[in-house]
């Protein structure tokens, strides 16, 4: 009798997927518009929409690093109707940079797939006195204290974190709900610094508005091989961020295949490919199991990188 109930059940669940989804699915990003997360999610969220039929709409949900956003989706009803385009930082940073979180990184969530990786880089004005990574730091070292610079997410204040215990900086550190402000103020000379994602950093660098000076890769990026990475000055730097996409507990496992699926080969597409590379991110997919395996693992790999910047949880 229990097989059979089973059996039924199984039967069920895949004829639901198969329908999957019949109306609109919220596409839920812990940052601002305008950010890296959510310029992933609208390229993602246009290749859902075309493969299974509904829109999938981009919500965004910025502060507490994303921790509004995942406390949210943890509690939603897991029917496949919201999901959230995850980083780094609210599914394994958080851990160790708050004392108490609202949501189980691990426990609350079905991993997906994930997309990709990208880094950061180091910018500050153009009129900045600092016009290399070593001639930044001399200057910054020379001036204890009177610099400021921005963060808007887990890996651009871990970033900061670790070039000022790496690089025996004094810099005022102010934290935002996103990257883009941060751009916005270094722009405006509120800061003097700032780390940014590379989908924004390749934009202010092209249009003029802000100078990279460095990226957190281990080595050069071949998104920007002209500038150094830290690592060049700082031995053994390195930053890396990711995006997954993720679901609340529990959602049926054949809306789980299909949306992986669907995701699969969207990730096959060579102008999906590209468009990821204009948003600073190369293609590194996982299956659900993998990605569960690797958000573990991050937990761990953040907390080391939490500790080593020095950084005491809020």
């Amino acid at each position: 009798m229990k097989s059979i109930l089973v059996l039924a059940a199984f039967l069920s669940g895949t004829a639901f997927a198969q329908n999957y989804p019949t109306r609109p699915v919220k596409l839920v990003v812990p940052f601002p518009a305008g950010s890296a997360t959510d310029q992933v999610a609208r390229v993602v969220g246009a290749e859902l929409q075309q493969a299974l039929g509904q829109p999938f709409v981009v919500e965004n949900k910025a502060g507490a690093q994303g921790g509004i956003a995942a406390a949210e989706v943890a509690k939603a009803s897991p029917d496949g109707y919201t999901l959230m385009l995850t980083t780094n930082t609210p599914q394994a940073a958080n851990v160790s940079l708050f004392k108490k979180l609202n949501y189980d990184p691990i426990k609350d969530f079905t991993p997906i797939t994930r997309y990709g990786t990208t880094s950061f880089m180091l910018m500050v004005r153009p009129d900045f006195p600092g016009k290399d990574l070593r001639s930044f730091l001399m200057f910054a070292r020379s001036r204890p204290g009177k610099l400021s610079g921005g963060y808007g997410s887990s890996g651009s204040q871990v970033s900061l974190a670790m070039l000022k215990q790496m690089g025996k900086l004094d810099i005022v550190e102010v934290p935002y709900k996103g990257i883009p402000q941060t751009v916005t103020d270094t722009m405006g000379g509120s800061l003097q610094l700032t780390f940014v994602d590379m989908a924004n950093a390749l934009a202010q660098q092209k249009g003029g508005k802000l100078r990279g000076l460095a990226v957190t890769n281990g080595k050069r990026s071949p998104l920007a091989p002209d500038l150094p990475a830290i690592a060049e000055e700082l031995a053994g730097y390195e930053i890396i961020a990711w995006f997954a996409l993720v679901a609340p507990a529990r959602l049926p496992e054949p809306i789980v295949k299909r949306l992986h699926e669907a995701n699969m080969k969207a990730l096959e597409k060579p102008e999906v490919k590209e468009k990821f590379a204009l948003v600073g991110t190369d293609v590194a997919p996982m299956n659900p199991a993998e990605l569960g395996k690797f958000i573990q693992a991050e937990v761990a790999h953040w907390a080391k990188l939490v500790k080593l910047a020095g950084i005491q949880p809020e």
